[in-house]
């Protein structure tokens, strides 16, 4: 395991992390509707704005996912993920990071072997147990309630970059 101070990238999957991992359909359009916590897009948006990576992997594809993705300034999106690992390893060669200096945030059992594969790995709290025993760390609210902005915290805490980045908010707030 390395350190967090290594971590510059924050991996996530979204159904069952970014979502509480319902799956909802509009009646009239048939298009996937999914919730997402405010204070996660916030959690987001302090990490950006610190100077590191966010990336999304799926293994479905919505587009209400990129229009969150849109909206929050996250340009590393995959949907219809068939290997998270290849996947994650393409954007890492793009940014110019490692696995190492990646944190993953899961959920279920598919997300296992890339949680195995990068320098830390958290589990949201309603994570499958599997889930849980291979992880770092355990958020203490669950997959789309904030569990996100819990992992961002943690991480940030523990590197002394939360009252930066909090402090980006109040100047950001002042300016408006």
């Amino acid at each position: 395991m390395n350190s967090l101070s290594d971590i510059t990238v924050l991996a996530l999957d979204v159904d069952g992390v970014l979502t509480d991992g319902t799956i909802s359909f509009d009646p009239v359009t048939q298009k996937e509707m999914k919730t997402f916590h405010v204070q996660d897009g916030l959690g987001i948006s302090l990490w950006l704005k610190s100077g590191f990576e966010v990336v999304l992997i799926s293994g479905r594809k919505a587009q209400c996912v990129t229009i969150r993705a849109e909206e929050l300034g996250i340009t590393h999106v995959v949907q219809g993920s068939k290997d998270k690992i290849k996947d994650l390893n393409s954007i890492l060669s793009k940014i110019g990071a490692t696995p190492e200096q990646t944190v993953f945030v899961g959920d279920d059992l598919g997300d296992i072997a890339i949680m195995q594969h990068v320098g830390y790995a958290i589990a949201v709290q309603d994570a499958a147990s599997e889930v849980k025993d291979i992880s770092h760390w355990i958020t203490p609210r669950k997959g789309g309630q904030g569990a996100v902005r819990d992992a961002i915290e943690y991480m940030m805490k523990e590197t002394v970059t939360w009252q930066d980045a909090i402090a980006s908010i109040n100047i950001s707030t002042a300016q408006q």
